[in-house]
C-alpha cells in the first residue's frame, strides 16, 4: 500500500485533484469530510464545540454553523489552536482506521489523504508521499469569495492565517499547479499518478523479492 499526503494552500484546488486521482484509481480519504460528521448534533464533538465556542455557533437546526466558527477561530490564533486541539485528533484517528480498513481490503491500495494541515500538524512525515497543490493568490481570494460567501478582506484574513506557501513546497514530493486552466491540471494529476503508480510497483517488487531472499 502506498499512502500519499495531498495539500495545499485553501481554496488551491485540492478537491479538483483529488477527484482527478480518485477517477483514476486512487483511494480518498477526505479529512474535511471526516470533520463534518464529527460534528453532526449530539456527538461528542459537536458537545464539545459547544461547551469551548458556546452556542453562538449553532444553526437553528442544531448543526454547526461552520462560517460563524471559522470567522472566529480566523481571526484569533488561540481560538484555532483550541478548535485545532479538539479536532484534529479525532479526525486523525479516523484517518487511521479508514487506511487500516482499506489496507485490510486492498493491500496494494493507493490511498490518498486529502487534509489542509499535513505539513502545519507533521503528519507528513507519516506519508510515503506528498502532492502539494498550489493556485495563485488571486485564484485563491476569487474561490473563497464564491465558495464561502466572505469579502475579500476576509478572504485575505484567511489566507493571511494560514503557513507560507512556501513551506509546504519544501517537503513536498510533487507539486501539481493548479493556476491554469482544468485540463491542465488534469494532465499534471494524471503524470503524478502514473508516477505514483511506479513508485508503489517497485516498492511491491522489493518487498517480494525481500521476503522470498
Amino acid at each position: 500500500m502506498l499512502i500519499v499526503g495531498l495539500t495545499g494552500g485553501v481554496a488551491s484546488g485540492k478537491t479538483a485533484v483529488s477527484e482527478i486521482l480518485s477517477e483514476e484509481g486512487a483511494y480518498i480519504i477526505d479529512a474535511d469530510q471526516i470533520a463534518r460528521e464529527l460534528v453532526q448534533p449530539n456527538t461528542p464533538t459537536w458537545r464539545e464545540l459547544i461547551h469551548v465556542f458556546g452556542k453562538e455557533i449553532l444553526n437553528q437546526d442544531g448543526f454547526i454553523h461552520r462560517k460563524k466558527l471559522a470567522a472566529m477561530v480566523f481571526s484569533n490564533p488561540q481560538q484555532r489552536n483550541l478548535l485545532n486541539q479538539i479536532m484534529q485528533p479525532r479526525i486523525k484517528e479516523e484517518m487511521d482506521q479508514r487506511v487500516k480498513r482499506i489496507g485490510q481490503k486492498d493491500p496494494k491500495a493507493m490511498v490518498v489523504i486529502d487534509a489542509a494541515l499535513l505539513v502545519e500538524l507533521g503528519e507528513y512525515r507519516e506519508m510515503d508521499k506528498l502532492i502539494v497543490v498550489t493556485s495563485t493568490e488571486k485564484q485563491q481570494i476569487e474561490r473563497l469569495k464564491e465558495r464561502e460567501g466572505v469579502s475579500e478582506e476576509e478572504a485575505r484574513k484567511i489566507l493571511a492565517s494560514q503557513m507560507p506557501l512556501e513551506e509546504k513546497l519544501k517537503v513536498a514530493d510533487f507539486v501539481i499547479r493548479n493556476e491554469g486552466c482544468l485540463e491542465e491540471t488534469r494532465r499534471i494529476a494524471k503524470e503524478v499518478f502514473q508516477e505514483l503508480k511506479r513508485i508503489a510497483l517497485q516498492r511491491g517488487e522489493r518487498l517480494k523479492s525481500q521476503g522470498s531472499s
